[in-house]
């Protein structure tokens, strides 16, 4: 085999086929170790296999690396991936770290790694691409980059210096927010936090509500208070009134004066209602529109890409004011019927009558049976008032029926799984997690 070279942050996200061309998983990483004198010996890829499961796969067994995807000889054992003493994972933990030049010319930080085959099944470190401070103070200014081997350099960073997260942040960039969240699980602690406090606010957000409680408050506790009342602020308001409840008391009281008043006010309200009720369940923000408002007017909101699809599947239709709560509600109109009429049609005329809305004391298995029988997507939620104050969608009922866990254990069996839910939707036997929705609805 004549010899490669595969530069490490291109590799990521490349698909991993067997010989018979089935696809077995996609790359996330690269494992390397190092070596007293000689560049690190590559020892596999990690490999995210279906069921958002990290596995790894020794370099002894790809046969193929090129052309944007991975052969292996088809064996892989489906172990969940647990990193070793010495092992090194390229794109989480070498890209972003300074190195010095052993000319004495200066200082570069890793912004990418070659790796390259030296004998069949045998791949080592072969070239850094390495980028030298900005020479100038313009924001548009980039600093010098070279392609340098591994002896012509030696890793800078202090004893206790945090690398720099953004070139780890840019591999991943195309990740959905999911997938992003399972890779993060997977750094060790302290560079999950490196590169979550490197995040965008609105990404953070994103990708704190894929993860379990526990590391949200984790990465919560780990950053300043203006920065966590930010993240809260753009966080869907049930996820961030769930991970608030987690919080002591005083900060998570503190948070919510920090945040935007209008935020805190959504937040609050949900902290109020049971945890096993419609209220304690419910998304505030679904799409409100006047009767008047036409199909035209209702397609374009839903068309919104930041859109939670569950809360496209509709439109309230309400009197005003058409901010929870609301005036008083008048029904929904689901997006397949507005497909069926003419653009200047009005919303008023098109509303479900057979969809009566929810209380907001209504307990969460009647919920569950509500959206299981009639096949709903979401249904609205009522006050005493019949003002509309929310509306409870198949993901939120999901996210409660599911074990607090589930995240962390993707390799459970779908099946499995998918079974012990629909049964507790048909049957309203649903189990209470912990946090906000096992206690008692206040703070």
């Amino acid at each position: 085999m004549s010899a490669t070279r595969v530069f490490v942050a291109r590799l990521a996200g490349c698909a991993v086929f067997d010989p018979a061309g089935d696809r077995v998983g996609r790359v996330r990483d690269v494992l390397v170790v190092y070596r007293k004198s000689d560049p690190p010996r590559v020892v596999g890829l990690i490999v995210e296999v279906p069921g958002k499961r990290r596995v790894f796969l020794s370099i002894g067994r790809v046969t193929s690396i090129g052309g944007g995807q991975v052969i292996t000889t088809g064996l892989i054992n489906l172990r969940r991936f647990e990193q070793r003493g010495g092992e090194v994972r390229v794109i989480a933990e070498m890209l972003g770290r300074k190195v010095a030049f052993n000319d004495g010319s200066g200082q570069a930080t890793i912004e990418d790694v070659a790796i390259e085959e030296r004998e069949p099944g045998e791949w080592e470190v072969d070239q850094l691409f390495v980028r030298r401070p900005k020479a100038s103070a313009s924001p548009f200014a980039k600093g010098q980059s070279a392609y340098v081997t591994w002896r012509e350099v030696r890793e800078a960073n202090a004893p206790g210096e945090a690398q720099s997260a953004e070139q780890l942040i840019a591999t991943y960039s195309e990740l959905k927010p999911a997938d992003l969240a399972n890779t993060l699980l997977d750094l060790p602690p302290q560079r999950r936090q490196e590169v979550a406090e490197e995040l965008p606010d609105e990404r953070l957000a994103d990708v704190l509500e894929e993860m379990p409680e526990s590391e949200q408050v984790t990465i919560l506790a780990g950053l300043g208070d203006d920065r966590a009342a930010d993240v809260l602020d753009r966080m869907q308001p049930d996820d961030a009134a769930d991970l608030i409840a987690q919080l002591p008391e005083e900060r998570g009281e503190h948070l919510l004066e920090l945040m935007e008043p209008e935020e805190a006010e959504d937040v609050r309200l949900l902290l109020s209602y049971g945890p096993d009720t419609a209220g304690g369940l419910m998304t505030t923000e679904p799409i409100i529109v006047s009767a008047d408002a036409t199909v035209a007017e209702g397609l374009a909101l839903i068309r919104r890409h930041d859109l939670p699809p569950a809360l496209g599947a509709a439109v309230c239709v309400t009197l005003p004011p058409y901010e929870a709560p609301t005036g008083r509600f008048l029904g929904i109109v689901h997006f397949q019927r507005m497909l069926r009429y003419p653009p200047h049609e009005r919303l008023g005329s098109l509303i479900d009558q057979g969809l009566e809305p929810v209380r907001a004391d209504t307990s969460a298995a009647e919920v569950s049976r509500i959206l299981a029988s009639y096949d709903l997507v979401s249904v609205p939620v009522v006050d005493e008032k019949h003002r509309l104050v929310g509306v409870v969608t198949i993901d939120d009922v999901l996210d409660y029926l599911l074990p607090d866990d589930w995240r962390s254990h993707p390799e459970e069996d779908e099946l499995s799984r998918r079974a012990t839910a629909r049964a507790q939707l048909t049957t309203g036997s649903i189990p209470i997690p912990q946090g906000r929705r096992a206690g008692d609805g206040t703070r």
